[in-house]
């Protein structure tokens, strides 16, 4: 499972979060610490930079957010996102600088980091999506099995068990995700792969990937 660690998946560099991950060995153990790290990281950030929007919801001055958006804390909208047209952020959500988060799009337990497009009605949740990964349209992390068991994470032969009932994807940096795509919960993708439109996927793709349908993936050339 290395490849499929913070280290090898992430660019730190990349997140107001930073601090988050550190520690930790894969990106999903930050998932239950999300809302108290977000409340924490607020109340320290510069308010000529953050307004404090209603509770634990701070936004970025150069953000652009749509009178029609739909933001609940503890959240942070970072500097020059943009989160548009009935957008709805139910709560626990870092969106990163120069982030998109578009019509209709639902974020709840996530960290994007810097650059992240999630720009047409897609659905993240209890994710954690890498510096300029893409969500094309209609993609939608599923965060839940419909078992209702634990997430195990799947490479091959190895596993490893999360002890999350709620799970949606790990996306390293510049992963694209084809429009209508559905990432199962559990799905972890590393770094500068691309999933084919209309995609179901589970378990771990490698990084610098083509997946085409499951058993059919191809290294980049």
């Amino acid at each position: 499972m290395k490849e499929f660690t913070i280290e090898n998946m992430l660019d730190l560099n990349e997140t107001i979060a930073k601090e988050l991950f550190e520690g930790k060995t894969y990106p999903w153990e930050v998932l239950p610490e999300i809302g108290t790290f977000i409340k924490k990281l607020g109340e320290s950030l510069d308010p000529e930079e953050y307004e404090r929007r209603g509770e634990d919801v701070w936004i970025a001055r150069t953000a652009s957010v749509a009178p029609t958006a739909c933001v609940n804390g503890p959240a942070i909208i970072g500097k020059n996102a943009e989160v548009r047209h009935c957008a709805f952020i139910r709560g626990n959500a870092i969106v990163g600088e120069g982030s998109v988060v578009g019509n209709s799009t639902e974020l709840k337990n996530v960290v994007l980091f810097n650059s992240v497009q999630v720009p047409h009605y897609n659905y993240v949740g209890d994710s954690v999506l890498g510096y300029k990964s893409h969500m094309g349209a209609g993609s939608i992390c599923s965060n839940v099995k419909s078992d209702k068991k634990l997430v195990v994470v799947k490479n091959g032969e190895e596993k490893i068990e999360t002890g999350l009932k709620k799970f949606g994807a790990m996306l390293g940096d510049h992963v694209e995700v084809g429009c209508g795509s559905v990432l199962n919960p559990g799905t972890v993708i590393g770094r500068n792969t691309n999933i084919y439109p209309l995609s179901p996927v589970r378990g771990c793709v490698p990084a610098d990937s083509i997946y085409k349908k499951a058993g059919d993936i191809v290294k980049k050339k």
